[in-house]
């Protein structure tokens, strides 16, 4: 079986997105959990073109990292030396075993961009790459541009990969570099280069500016491409790099390459939110294989299939890649929604139960509620229909107010009157607005009986108007997250009325919580 290498530029390109600046921390924590996930080739940076990145290289050297990790470069200026060229001896500074010089092997950008000579870009390349052959170093050549040059000028593009193999260069990778081919374009091309350059380690690196990065790459893997680059869930420039975390399961799980071992794939969607979660990005949920919804089903007609044979809507076990299976409830939902949901909270419901739970969540969502992204509250619809559960509070009574005073600008105070067993607690509270107060409020009013609440915060309040045609008067929906620790949770409420839309889901959170941290083992003290 085929072996295919894995070259992760998350560092280097992924961090070229827009949205993104990793600190040298960020950095570090990343290129270690990509080592111990199995990754061949780290790429970390371009040494010498900014102070962070001198400091970056200096540490993650001295950490022996089980990755083979690379320096990124230019080939050197024209009509200059390799021994006064800065960026090249950045690169040897930089003290990683593999060096990845890229250089043009478009004409048009040659002449256009470098000003300077074919023929002087070539002899660039190759005196760059034996250069550093000289120093010891892995090279990887990345031909910028190369499926553009190769339309272009076929036999230049060809002669600039000649130039570097000649030179020592170990790796020869074609750059898709402004993302605007198309799948048969990089198969037949590749195979063309991989026929007249026999022998050669031949790699692939690909841009998504059509949405064609991870296709494009595994048709350059089926002519004959052994490395291919690209990023963790595909950051990068402009649109994004071939993303990585569809690329591996891609060529391990159905095209049978020989990737990484299985225990390691099955890391792979921890991997994935991991380096999102230190990007500061929210990961997304239907990215492929790894995305919360890559396995979710909300269709009646799948899931009731799904609870006969799991695999009759599923292309392969998630678990595979350690994701897991998912019933989304709403509307469209089935009796079987509401099992296969109530089986993965570990509760058992009977038909009856179910059916009556479904009327419910229909009914509500006529109303303006959505339960997609609100598992708790439906998991407290489970709950609810036990016989032998007790709602731990009542509420009697709130008041919510915003002022702006004198001298203090704008206030905001609520009441909350609850009955907690046979004790009726009222308490009051300040908060930066009237939802902000009745959570204080309420957190107050209980912390007292259980004080397991102590631990849990507001984490996100999300509002969405329904109906916009009605202005003022229209429903209004909201979505509220609370955390404890590494549990986090989302409840959700609709009225006409803002604030009891809003009491809806911060009573539902409150309640969920002392149900999900006490079946989690958290410490009660009431």
């Amino acid at each position: 079986m085929t072996s295919i290498l894995l070259y992760d530029t998350t560092l280097r390109d992924g961090s070229q997105r827009e949205d993104i600046s990793l600190s040298v921390e960020d950095k570090l924590t990343i290129a270690q959990r990509l080592a111990a996930f199995g990754m061949h080739y780290i790429e970390c940076g371009w040494p010498g073109s900014n102070p962070k990145d001198a400091d970056f290289f200096a540490r993650a050297v001295s950490m022996n990292l089980p990755a083979r990790l690379a320096a990124f470069g230019r080939t050197r200026n024209p009509n200059g030396s390799c021994d006064d060229d800065t960026n090249l001896r950045a690169l040897v500074v930089a003290g990683t075993p593999v060096v990845t010089l890229v250089g043009k092997s478009w004409d048009y950008h040659v002449t256009q961009v470098l000003s300077t000579t074919l023929a002087e870009n070539l002899a660039m390349i190759g005196d760059s790459v034996a250069w550093m052959k000289a120093r010891g170093k892995e090279v990887v050549f990345d031909a910028e541009h190369f499926y553009d040059g190769f339309l272009a000028n076929p036999d230049y593009a060809l002669a600039t990969l000649r130039a570097a193999a000649a030179a020592g260069a170990d790796w020869l990778v074609l750059c898709e570099t402004n993302g605007g081919r198309l799948p048969w374009e990089m198969e037949a091309m590749t195979r063309e280069v991989a026929a007249r350059l026999p022998g050669a380690q031949i790699g692939v690196h690909c841009h998504n500016d059509t949405g064609c990065g991870v296709a494009n790459s595994l048709a350059a893997v089926r002519s004959g491409a052994t490395m291919v680059q690209g990023t963790i869930n595909g950051y990068g420039e402009r649109v994004g790099n071939a993303d990585l975390v569809t690329i591996l399961p891609n060529l391990q799980l159905k095209m049978g390459y020989a990737v990484l071992p299985e225990e390691k794939l099955r890391e792979l969607t921890t991997l994935s939110r991991y380096v999102a979660e230190v990007a500061n990005l929210k990961h997304n949920d239907h990215q492929p294989y790894t995305g919360h919804s890559a396995f979710a089903h909300k269709g009646g007609i799948h899931v009731a299939a799904i609870l006969k044979s799991a695999d009759t809507y599923q292309h392969i076990d998630p678990e595979r890649v350690g994701n897991m299976m998912r019933s989304v409830t709403s509307e469209l939902s089935g009796r079987g929604n509401i099992v296969l949901q109530a089986r993965r909270m570990g509760l058992d419901l009977d038909n009856e139960a179910a059916q009556h739970v479904l009327a419910q969540i229909k009914h509500l969502e006529h109303e303006g509620f959505t339960f997609e992204a609100a598992e708790a509250s439906v998991e407290l619809m489970f709950h609810r229909l036990r016989a032998d559960y007790r709602r731990p509070f009542e509420l009697l009574d709130y008041f919510a107010i915003t002022e702006r005073r004198h001298g203090r600008g704008l206030v905001a105070e609520a009441t909350v009157k609850v009955k907690v067993g046979e004790l009726i607690k009222f308490t009051a509270a300040e908060g930066n607005g009237p939802v902000n107060a009745l959570a204080s409020a309420l957190q107050e009013a209980l912390v007292d009986h259980y004080p397991i609440l102590r631990t849990v915060r507001l984490a996100d309040y999300k509002v969405r108007i329904l109906g916009g045609t009605a202005g003022t008067a229209a429903n209004t929906r909201v979505l509220i997250d609370f955390q404890s620790g590494t549990e986090a949770w989302t409840t959700v409420g609709a009225n006409a009325n803002i604030i009891d839309a809003s009491w809806r889901a911060l009573s539902d959170s409150m309640e969920y919580a002392l149900i999900r941290l006490v079946d989690k083992g958290a410490p009660d003290k009431g």
